[in-house]
């Protein structure tokens, strides 16, 4: 059964790279995190794990405008996303700062939204700043 255990070792990984990440993941991105344990893991691989994951129910997508689906652990409070635009990763929002209450046409009704934010990350801004100089 080393096909058995291969597979787990594999999606072991690849949860791992989910949990230690703490933010969304694209596939590429999981690919790169994982292979630092498994090696000559494959993106076809990724993309079944993620699947997989989804239907367990312990991934949710990110869809963000203009950029490929992510990927984040399930079952969080509501929240928005901060894309950086210097490295184009994309990070959690803890909390919501939205009200409900803004004024809708008559008879419309809300049934959710979506945030995000663009700007630079810690690590984009201090390297802009040193460019500047």
């Amino acid at each position: 059964m080393p096909g058995m255990i291969r597979n787990t070792r594999q999606r072991d990984a690849i949860r791992r790279a989910f949990e230690d990440a703490g933010r969304p993941l694209a596939p590429e991105q999981v690919l790169a995190a994982a292979q630092r344990s498994v090696r000559g893991l494959g993106i076809a691989t990724v993309y079944r794990n993620i699947r997989a994951l989804l239907e367990e129910g312990w991934l949710t997508p990110v869809e963000l405008p203009g950029l490929p689906t992510r990927y984040e652990l399930a079952g969080k409070a509501h929240h928005h996303h901060f894309q950086c635009r210097g490295c184009g990763h994309v990070f959690e929002l803890e909390g919501c700062a939205i009200t409900t209450h803004h004024a809708l046409p008559r008879g419309f009704e809300i049934t959710g939204h979506e945030v995000v934010l663009y700007g630079f990350c810690p690590e984009c801004s201090s390297s802009k700043s040193k460019q500047a100089l």
